[in-house]
């Protein structure tokens, strides 16, 4: 852990010797430091079981990238391109509401499918350098979404649901665990721009304040107002205590109000921030072979590769949950008129993804951290006319993968049919998904729960399965 933590008593007695406080205010605030975990929403806590991993860095490919055109091979489909096909009611939903006409046509991919190491993976040529990682890869090709619209679909691969707000995956990863670096966040989202659904993504909803995500955005600043603006360490900590002795005085006064909680704790942990944001953040120190492996020019500060190196040294310094969203909520993997759009969104992210997976492995990271890479849904295996260009929305079907963390590496679970429309066998309903990320931190999604308004929340609602056959 790369942490100089500031310890509350530190800045107490500082205050103390500086005169700056009174006596019952200082006497009340080290009699509460004597259990400092009492009432802290981000204090370390035992998961209900040993876990596999201790951390995870999720990869999100805004917009519904292509599961047949990318990890999910079909041969029957390119076989049978721009034949007929009759759409089921339920698919026709992905289409506008004057497009909904029920013979469609079959499209094939635009990528070539090989089998990958030593396992025998199909990946196509849209992700060269992942391929070379296939192995490591464990292929979740059975997923399904309950929405077909991006802003529903995205809410529910985050919070569950489509319909409601709800904490997000990384805000009950921090509640359920807490964080080991209060210097830190627990929960970091590394996005150049907002996605579908917004701060909604990372938000904490009726969960304590202090579990949303920080949105860091590449650039030469990527967390506003990081540097001090007073010089002197020592002075600035005087004024820290001195604001957070009346604060936490006013909040005596006004138990449960968990807006001010979370506003107190943003203090603390803006503070220690301060000391260590700024060196998580700097590249300057890695070397050369490392911006290589992510494909990252030196001094480049924006694109995937500066999100997942960064990702690996948040992950190395005991941030628990990490998101890195590809694009945002515009010129994304949203390919209505050409699928051809997708090559050079590939081309961002394989490479620094690549690198992540092996950088991570190298460094004895990877079996302790699970990367995580998803979607909100595919894309339609069909279109209106024959040799269409683009592919529409598909929730019904579509394919994620998992790496380290403790799943199988080199391995595929669940089946589409024959051309990719509906699954098959196996299905893993994003509730299914969330819940086998918690198993593997060593969270029981059904224990997992918070108190609101008259009943237990949980992320997974009231179904979920952990599927145990991906694990190692």
């Amino acid at each position: 852990m790369h942490s100089v933590q500031y310890s509350r008593r530190s800045v107490i007695h500082s205050l103390v010797g500086g005169s700056l406080m009174l006596p019952a205010i200082i006497s009340e605030l080290l009699a509460a430091d004597k259990k400092p975990t009492d009432g802290d929403p981000l204090a370390p806590k035992s998961p209900h079981f040993v876990p596999r991993a201790k951390r995870v860095i999720f990869l999100n490919m805004s917009g519904g990238a292509s599961h047949v055109d990318s990890f999910d091979y079909k041969p029957k489909l390119i076989a049978d391109h721009n034949k007929a096909f009759r759409v089921p009611e339920k698919m026709l939903a992905a289409f506008a509401p004057d497009n909904r006409v029920v013979e469609k046509y079959f499209k094939k991919p635009q990528w070539e499918f090989k089998q990958r190491g030593q396992s025998g993976l199909w990946i196509s040529e849209l992700f060269p350098h992942v391929a070379q990682c296939a192995d490591d890869l464990c292929l979740i090709r059975s997923m399904r979404n309950d929405h077909p619209d991006h802003f529903q679909a995205t809410l529910g691969m985050h919070t569950g649901s489509v319909t409601f707000a709800r904490p997000s995956i990384g805000a009950w990863v921090s509640h359920g665990l807490g964080t080991v670096n209060r210097n830190l966040p627990s929960f970091i989202v590394l996005a150049p721009q907002l996605p579908y659904a917004g701060g909604q993504v990372w938000a904490s909803d009726f969960l304590p304040g202090c579990h949303q995500g920080t949105l860091v955005g590449p650039g030469q600043e990527p967390i506003a107002n990081i540097k001090r603006r007073q010089p002197a360490t020592e002075l600035q900590e005087l004024e820290l205590g001195l604001t957070q002795a009346f604060n936490r005085k006013h909040l005596a006064q006004r138990q449960g109000d968990a807006e001010l909680t979370a506003r107190i704790k943003s203090f603390e942990t803006a503070f220690g921030m301060q000391a260590e944001a700024p060196e998580a953040f700097d590249l300057s120190k890695e070397s050369d072979a490392t911006h290589k492996l992510y494909g990252l020019p030196r001094g480049g500060t924006t694109g995937f590769a500066w999100q997942c190196l960064v990702a690996r040294r948040l992950a190395e310094r005991g941030v628990r949950f990490i998101e890195l969203i590809d694009t945002g909520a515009s010129n994304n993997w949203d390919s209505h008129g050409d699928m051809s759009q997708h090559g050079p969104l590939a081309k961002n992210v394989d490479l620094p993804i690549a690198g992540l997976l092996r950088d991570l492995k190298a460094r004895g990271l990877l079996a302790e951290t699970l990367v995580v890479w998803t979607t909100e849904f595919g894309r339609t295996p069909f279109n209106t006319g024959k040799d269409a260009k683009g592919r529409e929305h598909h929730a019904e079907v579509f394919t994620s993968w998992m790496a380290g963390g403790g799943v199988k590496g080199g391995v595929s679970y669940g089946e589409s049919d024959d051309y990719g429309c509906a699954v098959s066998s196996n299905e893993v309903h994003i509730h299914d998904f969330h819940a086998t990320i918690l198993h593997l931190l060593g969270l029981d999604h059904e224990k997992l729960t918070y108190r609101h308004a008259g009943r237990d929340f949980r992320l997974t609602d009231v179904s979920g399965r952990v599927v145990r056959e991906i694990i190692a």
